[in-house]
């Protein structure tokens, strides 16, 4: 986590402090910045970043914020699992529950989290753990895996044509997920081809700027070891989808420009999951959200938090 102003500079007077969190046989690298008694806000990155995507707006929250951000299992400074089986979402949420209990043991987090972060945070947000621990949950880019398999479930079962174009769009939006389970060849993709060429793909689909830490200087490694995210999870949940009620009030952002989440899977039949729902909308991509629009996230956060009474 680097802390930045709004032109993207370091603010010098904002040390970093970074301790490391064991959980389910690894070590997790946490990050944290701000106040040690401003209101905790801790930060779930997705793949195939690390806790480096949230910078800009850990720099905003840092402002009034405690904010703490991990790089997750198999990404950046934290350690990786040996097995398939490490990369599943209840091996996730018990990390996301050490960071929090090592962090912050007396005081419940507000949680944010993007894309496979989101993933994961939804399994934590909606495990009996959370009541206590978790005080809200801003969700971007990543639904509850369970939810969308109820969500194709219910559009299978009722075929109108408003649910089968919305069952097809996401098909199109989630092909990378069908490449991920190709023996050998996501791994090859981002070995010999993508990682070298991440950034430029950024900026050409999103017009996100170059900026230190992001990509990642572990990006080839973090993008390989990944994949076992999609693998581990994907076909079980959507298979077998549990019924997962969120147990915290959930304010859902959805990116109106995000090429790999479409606006109905993230939003549609939240409220048949989730008694306490906010809906709020980006004009923004998957990743550009997190760095061009970081105030607007920031904002967004800060008064969702602040109208949660801790």
């Amino acid at each position: 986590m680097r802390v930045e102003d709004a032109a993207g500079g370091p603010v010098a007077d904002r040390a970093v402090r970074r301790r490391t969190v064991p959980s389910g046989g690894v070590e997790l690298a946490v990050f944290e910045v701000g106040e040690p008694d401003a209101p905790p806000v801790l930060l779930v990155h997705g793949y195939p970043d690390t806790h480096r995507v949230w910078d800009r707006v850990a720099a905003d929250l840092a402002a009034d914020h405690r904010v703490i951000g991990y790089d997750v299992r198999g990404a950046g400074a934290s350690c990786h699992p040996d097995r398939l089986r490490g990369y599943r979402l209840d091996r996730l949420a018990d990390d996301l529950f050490a960071v929090a209990d090592a962090v912050s043991p007396d005081r419940p987090v507000h949680l944010a989290a993007h894309d496979w972060g989101s993933i994961q945070a939804w399994h934590a947000v909606t495990d009996d753990r959370a009541a206590g621990r978790i005080a809200s949950f801003t969700t971007m880019s990543g639904p509850c895996l369970d939810h969308v398999g109820h969500w194709f479930r219910r559009r299978l079962a009722r075929p109108t044509p408003r649910n089968l174009r919305q069952f097809a769009a996401q098909q199109l939006k989630s092909w990378y997920i069908a490449a991920f389970h190709v023996p050998g060849l996501a791994p090859a993709a981002w070995r010999f081809a993508l990682a070298d060429r991440w950034a430029g793909i950024l900026r050409r689909a999103e017009g996100i700027r170059p900026r230190p830490g992001h990509p990642a200087a572990t990006l080839r490694a973090d993008a390989v070891r990944g994949i076992g995210l999609y693998r581990a999870n994907m076909v079980p949940r959507l298979l077998h989808p549990a019924a997962r009620h969120a147990r915290v009030p959930v304010q859902l952002i959805v990116l109106t420009e995000d090429r790999f989440v479409g606006p109905a899977l993230a939003g549609d039949d939240l409220d048949r999951w989730v008694a306490r729902l906010r809906r709020r909308e980006i004009a923004a991509g998957h990743w550009s959200a997190l760095s061009e629009h970081a105030d607007t996230v920031a904002g967004m956060i800060r008064e969702f938090s602040a109208s949660i009474a801790m």
